[in-house]
């Protein structure tokens, strides 16, 4: 096996060590229905390759290039090749729009972009159209380098990824030493990538991180203890997300197999056939999952269903005793654990996530404490960590074996952490990031002099060092009553519940609590259809009764586990579901809270009226 190389300035020295072992799997991607493993060797020839292609095009040290697709194989390789040719990549989400991405470009000013083809999501255009309709907005712009040669369009400035892979194999069999020289040229302290994060309040800030950064995050993937180099590990977060790129350089450092998903559509798929043993996602997926459990076994006919109702009743209250600190779990809940959630309920999982999963691990946003006591009951853990874009993803990790639900574990070595007087998360360390791209003001605001980070984040610290996140620093609702109120742990309960979609809360200096709530269209017309009953569109479902009764009981459920001030009094039922393309989410799938008050100020003033009230 390749030495780990602790002191590795760039992720690019990692993988020249990887291929040492060269004939050993390094990654999985789907062809045509078929999985095709490839080598550390290999991926550091196509690397070598498209590096040298940048060069031969002109890419200068320094210069920035962009990468708009989806996430792959070959995604990597030209993100890792960019570093190879000592510039600078820039990635971007694969579901921004065509005026997010004409934004990054011409802020970032990249010179070159690669981009995976055209094909449409059913949603919006593929992403050359996008990249199409603001081109002449980037005169900057030299290149685009298409993966698809079948879609580029000559005359222009397109090129098929292939031609410039062959420029690149000339001018490397020419200079073979070069990629060697250009690659002991990286410093740690150059950029590595630009970041731009979500943008909830306005244009996204670009984030710049070194190749110290990443080299850190490398190492404390390996300290973690988290991942395992026999480990085999599914991704399918956007690379354009820190915690992506987290789990890239976690693979560079340990050499475990990575295995690309052939979409976020076909990952439950996917994950039956490659049979990984750690899986890194968003709490929504985590939600997803068990809010299908709960509805095949509680729905399931005759003897089973109320089997199953009556086991998940049992967990309710395990769960209700765990977070209360209580000792004893209900009566029922041994012979519900023995005869539903160990005879029926991990097969049924274990089955779909392909039978050797070891491992779960959630960042992004908070995670149901739920959903988490739900697949740790499973012998499935799931350890939730916490970072931001700004320390290269990996702030905090649970450590494994030692989690504590509720928590984003402690800081990974080598980072440091305090609280400020008002609660807000402060971090230092190797993981931080330069600063902001051409903005020094936000630039000063968010690092101090002395290196550290101000996070915007809310938490508290327990006896143990373990983090709890409480909110967004700027999210906090302050009620007229005076009482702080942290809307995304509430919102987070919600979305526990297979019926509820997405939740916005609301009530900033207002007498008390309300939400505006999406339904999960499947859910909503399962149970629909169990009251004999049909209907047509989206707006439709959300109008049922039995749909408003339903939602009224989660919102029941969720108002039992808190404060008096922090329940809800009334709600609305969305008549669409929020989408990123429909501007109410980020790209990784946060309400932008912003956008949503002001485009329902009436209707959030209306639940103030009188209607929607729980009784």
């Amino acid at each position: 096996m390749a030495p780990s190389q602790p002191g590795a300035r760039n992720l690019v020295e990692l993988l020249v060590a990887r291929a040492a072992d060269a004939a050993r799997t390094a990654a999985l991607y789907k062809v045509e229905g078929r999985w095709v493993e490839v080598s550390w060797g290999a991926v550091l020839e196509q690397v070598r390759r498209v590096s040298a292609g940048l060069v031969a095009r002109g890419v200068k040290p320094g210069e920035r290039v962009a990468l708009f697709a989806d996430t792959s194989l070959q995604w990597v390789v030209c993100d890792l090749a960019i570093s190879a040719a000592r510039a600078i990549t820039v990635p971007i989400y694969p579901s921004s729009t065509a005026d997010e991405v004409r934004y990054i470009l011409g802020h970032s000013g990249a010179v070159l972009l690669f981009v995976d083809g055209d094909a449409s999501d059913g949603r919006q255009a593929g992403r050359l159209s996008r990249v199409r309709e603001r081109l002449e907005d980037c005169p900057g712009l030299r290149a685009v380098a298409v993966f698809d040669a079948g879609a580029v369009k000559t005359g222009g400035r397109e090129t098929p990824l292939g031609a410039l892979v062959e420029e690149g194999a000339a001018l490397h069999e020419a200079h073979p030493q070069d990629f060697a020289q250009r690659v002991a040229a990286v410093g740690a302290d150059d950029p590595c990538c630009i970041i731009y994060t979500s943008g909830t309040t306005g244009n996204p800030k670009g984030v710049v991180l070194t190749h110290g950064n990443w080299a850190y995050e490398a190492e404390a993937a390996r300290a973690s203890g988290v991942m395992a180099p026999g480990d085999r590990v599914m991704l399918s977060l956007p690379l354009a997300h820190a915690f992506a790129q987290a789990a890239k350089a976690a693979w560079l450092s340990l050499g475990f197999e990575l295995a690309f998903a052939e979409s976020q559509q076909a990952l439950v798929a996917d994950l039956g056939e490659v049979r990984p043993t750690i899986l890194p996602s968003v709490p929504r997926l985590f939600e997803k999952l068990y809010g299908g459990v709960l509805t095949r076994t509680t729905s399931a006919p005759g003897v089973q269903g109320a089997m199953g109702r009556w086991a998940f009743r049992q967990f309710d209250g395990y769960v209700e005793a765990r977070v209360r600190e209580r000792t004893e779990a209900p009566l029922g809940f041994g012979l519900a654990r023995r005869l539903v959630f160990d005879r029926r309920v991990r097969p049924a999982v274990d089955a779909k996530l392909g039978g050797r999963m070891r491992l779960l691990v959630s960042g992004a946003a908070p995670l149901s404490r739920k959903v988490a006591y739900f697949f740790e009951l499973i012998g499935l853990p799931v350890l939730e960590g916490y970072g931001l874009t700004e320390t290269s993803g990996g702030a905090t990790i649970n450590p494994p074996g030692r989690a504590k639900f509720g928590t984003v574990g402690r800081p990974l070595p080598g980072t440091e952490l305090r609280l400020a007087p008002d609660g807000e998360i402060l971090l230092r360390g190797p993981g931080v990031m330069r600063g902001y791209h051409d903005d020094p003001a936000a630039t000063l605001e968010a690092l101090e002099p002395d290196g550290w980070l101000h996070t915007g984040d809310i938490g508290e610290l327990d006896a143990d060092g373990y983090l709890r996140i409480t909110d967004r620093k700027k999210d906090i609702i302050v009620t007229a009553g005076g009482k702080n109120v942290a809307p995304q742990n509430i919102e987070a309960e919600l979305k526990a519940f297979p019926l509820v979609s997405h939740a916005m809360v609301y009530g900033d200096r207002r007498p008390y609590l309300v939400a505006l709530i999406c339904v999960a269209e499947d859910a909503g017309r399962r149970l629909v259809a169990g009251r004999g009953a049909a209907v047509g569109n989206y707006a439709e479902l959300s109008r049922r009764p039995e749909v408003r009764e339903a939602v009224q009981a989660v919102v029941e459920r969720v108002n039992a586990e808190l404060p008096p001030y922090a329940t809800l009094k009334h709600f609305a039922l969305m008549d669409h579901d929020f989408t990123q393309e429909s501007g109410e989410l980020t790209p990784t799938l946060k309400v932008k809270r912003k956008v949503c008050t002001r485009r329902y100020a009436e209707l959030l003033d209306g639940l103030y009226g009188g209607e929607g009230t729980l009784d």
